[in-house]
Formats: C-alpha cells, sequence, structure tokens
C-alpha cells in the first residue's frame, strides 16, 4: 500500500508511524445538569493531573536548557495551585460550567489580570499561561497532543499541519521523516525540515492508509511516495536507494573546498541560509562564502522572551567569529502570516500573508526593531555584517527604515557605545518592489530576491496550499521575468543581488539564473553542494544562450521542458 506526496525534503526514512493528533482546545458552553456535575469535577481533575505528568515527564526525559525548564516548573507549579483547582471545581459546581469552560474562565482572568500590570517581561507569561489552558482544555477533550517524550528513535511522524514554532520543539534526534496532509515545497515547515536533514513528504491523503501508531512505514522523499504495508523485496530496494543516496552525498563533499566556477570561467558566490547557530556552523563546513540570509526569526520560535540587545549583539558577534570573515547577512524580524513568536501576540487577521508582516510588523513596534538595529550596529565594529529588510515595498517604508537606523546611531554615540556600518538591503518579494526598484536602489547596497513570496504574491496564491500547487510553479515566465528586471535595474545602479529563495536550490533553475546575470546565490544547507556541483560541471555561454530562450517563452510547460532538457 502506497500513497503519493510533494517530497519537500528529499531522503529515505525507515521507522515507526508517530501521529500527532491535532489538538481540541474548543470550550463546551452548555450549562450542566446536575447529575453531571460530579463527573464533570473528575474529567477536570483528572486532565489536570494528566497535563502535570506529561510536563514531570518532559522536564526530566528531554535534554531542554534551564530557560525553558523553569518555564515548564512555572506551568507545573500554576497547575498544582490548590486555589486555582478550587475556583474552577466551585465554577462547575455553582455555575455549572463544563471543564472546559471553568478552564477558559479562570485561566483567562489569571492571564488579564497580568496583561493589566502592562510590564512587557510579565507579558510572556500571560501568553504561556493561555497556552497552558489551551493544553489543559485538550487533555479535558481527550486531545493533547505534543507528549513526545517517549518518542523513540527513527519516528516517523503524522500530523494535519506543523507550524514553524512546533517544529522548533520537535526532538530532531528521534525523527526519521515527516508526513503531513498540508503545506508544499515553500511553506516555511518545509524549509526547516530542509534544513534540518528530514525527509518530508506533504500533501499526502495519509488517513487513507488507515495507518496505526507503532506500524513501520518507509518514506520515499526522493521519488515523493509513503509505503505503509512494503514487502520485503520493496524494502531491500529501498534500502539500496538509501545507500546510493548516502554515498551521493558522500560524494558531494568533495566539493565543499572548491569554488562555483563554470568550466568555462565563470564565477558565482554561493552563500547560505540559516536559523540558528548551528547551521552557520554548517555553513563553514560545507565552504560557503558567508550567510546570505539569517532567518533571525527561527531562532526564536521556541523562546520565553525576546532577547534584549546585549544578547542579541553576543549572538552577532558569535556568528561572525564561526564565519571568520565572510558576511553575515541578518534579515530583521519577519514574523506575521504563518510565523508567531512565543512571546509576542499577533492579533487575529483574515488574510495574514496580506497583513502586517515583516517590516510593517517592526516599524509598528520599535521595542523589537530597534534592540536589532542597535546589536547589528554594534556587532558590525566585529565582522562583515549585512542587514536586510523584508516587505519593503515602497520609498516610504525604507525612508521610516533608514531613519530608525540613523536614531540608533545616536543612540549609540549618547551612549558611547562603539559600533560600524553596515550594508543595508531589501529583499525584493513583491511585485511592488519590482516595480518601485528604481526609486529604492539609489539608498541600497544590495537586494536579495525572495522567490518564495514573490512568486505567492506575483501569482496570488498561497504557497501552504496544497490544492494550489498548478497555481504555485518553482519556475514561470512571470518570475522569471521580474527576476530579470530587478538584475537589470540592479546593475544600473551598481548594486549587488542576490537571490536567495528556494529557488536557487533548484539545480534546473541555476542555469537559468545565473545565465540570465545572477552572481550571488543564498540556497539552504541541503542543497549548497548539490548547486556547487552543477555549477562547476555547467559552461556559462551556454547557460545565457539558455535564460535568453527561457525569457521568450510564455507557457510554464514550454520553460520547464526548455530547463530539463
Amino acid at each position: 500500500m502506497s500513497l503519493a506526496g510533494v517530497a519537500v525534503s528529499s531522503g529515505v526514512a525507515f521507522g515507526q508511524a508517530v501521529h500527532l493528533i491535532e489538538q481540541d482546545c474548543s470550550v463546551d458552553f452548555h450549562l450542566l445538569p446536575k447529575s453531571e456535575i460530579k463527573p464533570e469535577k473528575q474529567r477536570l481533575t483528572q486532565a489536570v493531573k494528566e497535563l502535570i505528568s506529561i510536563l514531570e515527564t518532559g522536564q526530566n526525559g528531554l535534554e531542554i536548557d534551564s530557560e525553558n525548564f523553569q518555564l515548564i516548573d512555572a506551568d507545573i507549579l500554576l497547575l498544582q495551585d490548590e486555589d486555582l483547582l478550587n475556583d474552577m471545581l466551585i465554577a462547575i459546581e455553582n455555575q455549572r460550567f463544563s471543564a472546559s469552560l471553568a478552564v477558559d474562565r479562570i485561566f483567562d482572568f489569571q492571564a488579564s489580570e497580568i496583561e493589566a500590570l502592562n510590564d512587557p517581561i510579565l507579558a510572556s507569561r500571560a501568553y504561556d499561561i493561555r497556552c497552558l489552558s489551551n493544553r489543559l482544555i485538550a487533555s479535558i477533550n481527550g486531545t493533547l497532543t505534543w507528549d513526545l517524550s517517549h518518542l523513540r528513535q527513527a519516528s516517523i511522524l503524522f500530523a494535519k499541519d506543523i507550524t514553524p514554532a512546533e517544529f522548533a520543539m520537535l526532538p530532531q534526534q528521534n525523527i526519521s521523516g515527516i508526513i503531513l496532509e498540508t503545506g508544499g515545497l515553500t511553506s516555511h515547515t518545509a524549509i526547516l525540515a530542509r534544513a534540518a536533514g528530514i525527509p518530508a513528504l506533504f500533501n499526502c491523503s495519509y488517513q487513507e492508509l488507515s495507518i496505526r501508531n507503532g506500524q513501520t512505514v518507509i518514506l520515499d522523499a526522493i521519488s515523493g511516495v509513503l509505503h505503509a504495508k512494503p514487502s520485503q523485496e520493496l524494502q531491500s530496494a529501498l534500502r539500496l536507494k538509501q545507500l546510493n543516496e548516502s554515498e551521493r552525498l558522500q560524494q558531494l563533499l568533495t566539493f565543499k573546498d572548491k569554488e562555483a566556477i563554470t568550466q568555462d570561467g565563470h564565477k558565482v558566490a554561493l552563500y547560505a541560509n540559516v536559523g540558528n547557530l548551528s547551521e552557520i556552523t554548517r555553513t563553514t563546513e560545507l565552504g560557503a562564502q558567508g550567510v546570505g540570509l539569517f532567518r533571525t526569526e527561527f531562532m526564536l520560535m521556541n523562546a520565553t522572551e525576546y532577547p534584549n540587545e546585549q544578547n542579541q549583539f553576543l549572538l552577532y558577534c558569535d556568528a561572525l567569529h564561526v564565519l571568520d570573515g565572510c558576511p553575515l547577512t541578518i534579515r530583521t524580524l519577519d514574523i506575521g502570516a504563518d510565523k508567531d513568536l512565543p512571546f509576542e501576540h499577533h492579533a487575529h487577521e483574515e488574510n495574514p500573508a496580506l497583513g502586517i508582516r515583516g517590516c510593517r510588523y517592526t516599524l509598528a513596534h520599535p521595542e523589537l526593531l530597534k534592540p536589532q538595529l542597535k546589536a547589528a550596529l554594534r556587532a558590525a565594529n566585529h565582522g562583515s555584517i549585512r542587514l536586510m529588510f523584508p516587505m519593503i515595498n515602497q520609498i516610504e517604508e525604507l525612508d521610516s527604515i533608514l531613519q530608525e537606523i540613523e536614531i540608533c546611531k545616536q543612540e549609540l554615540v549618547s551612549e558611547e557605545v562603539g559600533f560600524g556600518d553596515f550594508e543595508i538591503g531589501l529583499m525584493i518579494e513583491t511585485p511592488a518592489a519590482v516595480m518601485n526598484i528604481n526609486s529604492l536602489l539609489p539608498h541600497l547596497d544590495f537586494v536579495s530576491i525572495g522567490t518564495n513570496d514573490l512568486t505567492q504574491y506575483t501569482m496570488a496564491a498561497d504557497r501552504g496550499n496544497p490544492q494550489l500547487t498548478k497555481a504555485f510553479p518553482s519556475l514561470s515566465p512571470a518570475i522569471l521575468n521580474l527576476i530579470k528586471m530587478t538584475i537589470t535595474a540592479a546593475k544600473v545602479f551598481d548594486v549587488k543581488v542576490s537571490l536567495c529563495g528556494e529557488l536557487a536550490s533548484d539545480k534546473r533553475a541555476v542555469a537559468v539564473l545565473v545565465g540570465m546575470g545572477l552572481e550571488e546565490l543564498s540556497i539552504n544547507l541541503s542543497s549548497l553542494l548539490e548547486i556547487k556541483s552543477t555549477i562547476c560541471d555547467g559552461n556559462y555561454n551556454n547557460w545565457q544562450t539558455l535564460a535568453n530562450s527561457a525569457l521568450k517563452t510564455s507557457r510554464v510547460s514550454e520553460l520547464h521542458e526548455l530547463v530539463c532538457n
């Protein structure tokens, strides 16, 4: 029994199925009949005990830092608070509340009291209390999940969806593969899976196969197939395929110390896309020329509070030390859409992808933007820093960013704190940014084309919606022309241009991108050596001819046929 999906992170994985059931945090608002009051109180008490047990097991069984240990400890102490439990039991007894409604009302009161203090440090605790409330309600409803403390090695996770924040909490050392019902190649969770080297299959309707917890399954994320009951013959064939893939990756390691130069002598600078310090270390090990995209929001996905200026400064200095003279391109916080931070309350939006995200959010929250700017300025005294801003579409927004940078410089001068200068750049990720490129470029040192969002906003297609795969082609005439417009304009203004979207990691597209005039690519770590190998085997003159032909195509199918042949 097999089922196809979208292979978003390559590899072959053998393991036992583990289903992550979607939490039911719904509240039952019906008033209880008297006959149900006693059993409802017992449901609440049992749910509290269950959650405490899970949290204690997590403390003792997982490798977590002291800060997260203290956070879990605070949750346990709150659940053990007899007054709090008594308040919920009284609400069930006297007001005939359901257990879930009692939890919702009492925990909401606790969180609201903290929020009323208007203390930004305590605000994160209010958020934690609301999260704990949801977990307790899920326990009452019998759907408490994410208890991964007993997760065995070589587990293959099955879920409807996993957000970037949830991915950050996974014990990755025990996970050999991930299967999701939703998602696509350029979703942020797919990007994280590739960075972690975990084979993953998205947009897979695995419910059809009735896979049990503990059942042995095989994920072939090279061909994009899930095998639920593989025969011995198929298992042997896939073991061989896994071995061949391992040997192929080992062969690619021979390119790590080589430069990316085509057969006819054209050089391409290759940088890495990263989300944390350990990935920056791998950047140097794989022979990248620096970091072309540091997604700073990814390192905060399971943080309990926003790091202050000093902590961010130390982090950037550590990164610069590892990079040993190579540039570090820091993208300021790009939160919103599907990326929320646990300590930052993001108001509900009807259409978050078109809402308050990227620089729209940080400009509205200087308490987030200024510490990052000042930390980057200080770190620029210790190495090569490039600062990149997401979701800037027009000159007025760039003006606001430049003003904030000047304010931060003045504050550092008044504080008598040393700082250096950094290069300033933008993500080009909307059609508006391309259309306004001539007004933006005079103020910039570089731009980086983010093809994931550029495709989403150009094609009006949600990058995470599996039903829109055909409307979200990885390579299309429209996107190629927008890229070419950006390259042409950047050369006029003598501004460096790179491409950091997932398209840069597609070896079929590299020939066209380089042939169009891109001299810098920033690539996810799992594809870095393969792209370097592709460039070293290529011919720049031939690629220029290919690019000219590609720019004349009008159909996606025509373009793909041209590129793949």
